[in-house]
């Protein structure tokens, strides 16, 4: 076989690490390749954006360290029986990668996984390494998110944590049995057994800051996981069932889901077609309104067709017409916790509704200046002055405001 090129390589393991969903890739273009050519020029490859702990939006090199895999996990495109074109970065090669396109301001910051070779240990030591080079030997100061592999030895997780700003470990599949049936290699225990060290590590590193005068940093982004949805019948209910689980056992900041996409020569048991991407689209609201907007899961997935969620409109405004008695909300008197669930108010809206009426009583001009869109938002609110007049009845609501909530909005935004 030829010996492949950086360039090659690149094109290979950025593309391999697309189906990661736990950095938010936006397929953001290179520069100009005419004036930048070799290693710095991107061309669309690996680079992707990101949220950092701090809220901030930056981009990412986004790769593989390789694609070779001893694993043949029936969902994954790079499992050891696929027929893909494979390839392996080098230690120094991803150090390399990295700080040419840090230095040339393509990105802030590196996401790393990689296919396990030869063994956990193995895979996660040469991880580590690249971290380690990384920090000490080139003061690389950015943004690093390290994909860990679940039965890889706890002291190499530690070290991990010391160089990483976020550690994340897959989950895979929403349910243990699912990812018997398709992963057999890969054991839930493990899995539930790293992400407990990690929580208890993170937690000891937050104990010491409130100690030290200069304490060791740790994860300080805390620790993340991906599953994928629709490569099993695992329904919405008990998709978030699980992520509400791993929110109050391990203390995630972050649950990603991938809606699966079919790949080549498939096994039997994967279905033929993907889901819905809007399938996708409304766990992470439903996800949000849990974590942000005082929402419980059974609240949100309640009167859903067979445990699903609607995918014609949002889970909030889903859930507000199931709740016609609770509205119209006053918004010159409701609490912060009743105007979180006003269709159409996100948590900005709320805090910024807030702080003006304490000043003035608001009017429905003053609302709209303070939301995203105020169509959503007026048939379930009063102000001064204002107020939806004869209730409209659910379905004819519904039905008003459908060709509106068929269009994508900001996660946060509800």
């Amino acid at each position: 076989m030829a010996k492949l090129s950086l360039r090659d390589k690149l094109a290979i393991l950025s593309d391999a690490a697309k189906y990661d969903a736990s950095c938010a890739s936006s397929g953001a273009a290179g520069r100009d390749s005419s004036k930048s050519r070799g290693i710095g020029s991107t061309e669309g490859s690996g680079i992707c954006h990101a949220y950092a702990p701090d809220g901030r939006c930056i981009s990412l090199l986004k790769i593989l360290m390789t694609n070779f895999c001893v694993y043949d996990c029936a969902y994954c495109v790079n499992r050891s029986s696929s027929n893909v074109p494979r390839a392996r970065f080098s230690v120094d090669e991803v150090v390399a990668l990295t700080m040419n396109f840090y230095r040339r301001n393509y990105i802030e910051g590196l996401f790393l996984s990689s296919g396990i070779i030869r063994n956990s240990d193995y895979t996660m030591e040469e991880m580590v390494r690249i971290a380690r080079k990384l920090r000490l030997e080139e003061n690389f100061a950015g943004y690093i998110h390290l994909k860990t592999i679940p039965d890889a030895s706890p002291a190499l997780i530690e070290e991990a944590g010391l160089f990483a700003d976020r550690l994340s470990v897959n989950i895979e599949l929403p349910t243990d049995l699912s990812l018997e049936a398709f992963a057999p290699e890969k054991k839930p225990r493990d899995i539930r057994r790293s992400m407990g060290h990690l929580r208890a590590k993170i937690e000891e590193h937050q104990g010491e800051r409130r100690e030290r005068a200069k304490p060791k940093r740790f994860a300080p982004g805390g620790q993340s996981t991906q599953m994928i949805v629709g490569a099993d019948g695992t329904d919405d209910d008990a998709i978030l069932g699980r992520s509400e689980n791993l929110y109050g056992n391990y203390r995630l900041k972050r649950v990603y889901y991938s809606a699966f996409s079919p790949i080549p020569d498939a096994s039997a048991k994967l279905p033929l077609s993907k889901p819905p991407l809007m399938r996708e689209h409304r766990l992470y609201q439903a996800d949000w309104l849990m974590r942000f907007y005082g929402f419980d899961r059974q609240e949100i997935v309640s009167g859903g067709e067979g445990g699903m969620l609607d995918l014609a409109i949002d889970p909030k405004l889903a859930w507000a017409l199931k709740h016609r008695e609770r509205f119209p909300v006053d918004v010159n008197r409701a609490d912060r916790e009743m105007l979180l669930r006003v269709p159409g108010l996100g948590t900005r809206a709320v805090k910024r509704i807030l702080s003006t009426r304490i000043h003035k009583r608001l009017r429905l001009e003053d609302v709209a200046r303070l939301c995203q869109s105020i169509d959503k938002v007026r048939p379930f609110i009063t102000a001064e002055g204002w107020s939806p007049g004869a209730a409209t009845d659910a379905a004819g609501l519904r039905q008003a405001l459908l060709p509106k909530a068929r269009q994508p909005a900001q996660l946060e935004l509800f």
